[in-house]
């Protein structure tokens, strides 16, 4: 039987393990915490289906000048840590060009279709469904001419990848939504996604799914990661365990496990925060409130606001300031009650600078594999992209091309 070790355990990692088991691989996977207690704890908690462009960055003067005067919520930077962010940023504005996000996109989105079905399955085996709503989220809009222009954005999606939306003006909106200010332009219902109660609890079962199939979980430091004599081998809490495969899904922190062989991966590194607010209104689904940069979600803790994208140092102490305007803003739309936690939670999401997955061999170390990079949606595309790494390890044929996402492009 041929073995791996994934070392990670969000959803990424988790879901590679799972569909490698599938495969008849046996599996050991590797982190320092519990799954699901990193990245994939501290998202919206959205399974976006229609989410079938990646996100460029902005080109147009005047929305750059906004950010950089800090005009916008959605994007903050710490000045400080900016010359760490300006080669892979410079890099991120070049591939946002029109034709090559195009080409990207087309990448992007043969990804996307997988989301959905591959979380089905993983949902249905790991009996999971009671933290799972089938009835998409909602983006709201504060600016008529914003609206209108999400509406085209929205048509646009529609004719070329079938993504399905209804479009809701004031009155519908404050139908839906009677708990939410009943004054807005409106919002766009999409149809398709689905929308998680607990993020972090999904990628634990998920978890538990993996080891009653047999998965080993253990902790261990994949710092420690070394080629040996049987391929590779980590330190772990149970002593040294050896596979002749490795899986890199650390998310942000695997650039910094490459350089250790060689490797130099760019990757944009944007903090997000997070916090949870009970005694107040709830809402029917997600709401992301486009102006303003955030996202309100009904969870089991309570309505979940996260925040847009803080540049800053890995290492940075918390400066939560679009929490704060996000809960300012919140709170002129629906009574949000009081804040859950005593601190905002706050993690770091690995975005590529040409907005695609690093996904496949590593081009000089036999049994070196990677799965990292999936910027906003680690949490929907893990299980297709678990996917993808399984037919690629066992040499057969795969569902989709994988050489978009090749290490090598960089």
């Amino acid at each position: 039987m041929k073995s791996a070790i994934i070392l990670g355990g969000g959803m990424v990692g988790v879901s590679a393990a799972l569909h490698l088991q599938r495969n008849g691989w046996s599996v050991t996977l590797v982190d320092r915490r519990e799954p699901g207690q990193e990245t994939s704890y501290g998202n919206a908690g959205i399974v976006q289906s229609e989410a079938v462009r990646p996100y460029p960055m902005p080109r147009d003067i005047g929305t750059l000048l906004r950010i950089a005067m800090g005009r916008t919520n959605d994007v903050r930077y710490r000045l400080a840590s900016l010359s760490q962010h300006v080669e892979p940023l410079l890099r991120y504005w070049w591939h946002s060009a029109p034709q090559r996000h195009r080409e990207a996109t087309a990448a992007w989105a043969r990804l996307i279709a997988y989301a959905t079905p591959e979380h089905d399955v993983l949902i249905r085996e790991a009996h999971a469904d009671n933290l799972v709503r089938r009835a998409g989220y909602r983006l709201m809009h504060r600016d008529p001419t914003a609206f209108a222009q999400a509406i085209k954005a929205a048509e646009e999606n529609q004719r070329d990848y079938g993504v399905q939306f209804r479009v809701l003006d004031g009155s519908e909106l404050a139908k839906a939504e009677p708990l939410l200010r009943d004054d807005l332009p409106g919002a766009i219902h999409w149809l398709d996604p689905w929308t998680v109660s607990d993020p972090g609890g999904l990628v634990a079962a998920y978890a538990r799914l993996f080891q009653r199939l047999g998965g080993r979980l253990l902790r261990g430091d994949a710092q420690t990661l070394r080629a040996s004599q049987s391929g590779w081998s980590v330190d772990t809490d149970d002593g040294p365990i050896d596979a002749e495969a490795a899986v890199v899904s650390l998310g942000p922190w695997s650039p910094e496990l490459l350089q250790k062989f060689g490797y130099r991966v760019p990757l944009v590194r944007k903090r997000g925060y997070h916090m949870h607010y009970q005694g107040g209104s709830s809402l029917d689904l997600p709401l992301v409130d486009t102006a303003l940069g955030y996202a309100m979600a009904p969870m089991a803790k309570g309505v979940r606001i996260t925040t847009g994208a803080e540049l800053t140092s890995p290492d940075a102490p918390a400066t939560p300031i679009q929490l704060g305007r996000a809960e300012a803003a919140a709170k002129t739309l629906l009574d949000l009650g009081t804040r859950v936690e005593p601190e905002p939670w706050f993690g770091t999401r690995p975005c590529m600078p040409d907005m695609l997955p690093v996904l496949g061999p590593a081009p000089r170390h036999r049994g070196l594999w990677l799965n990292f990079g999936h910027g906003h949606q680690g949490f929907t595309l893990g299980p297709a992209t678990g996917r993808l790494l399984a037919e690629m390890m066992n040499g057969g044929a795969t569902s989709i091309d994988p050489g978009p996402y090749r290490v090598d492009r960089f």
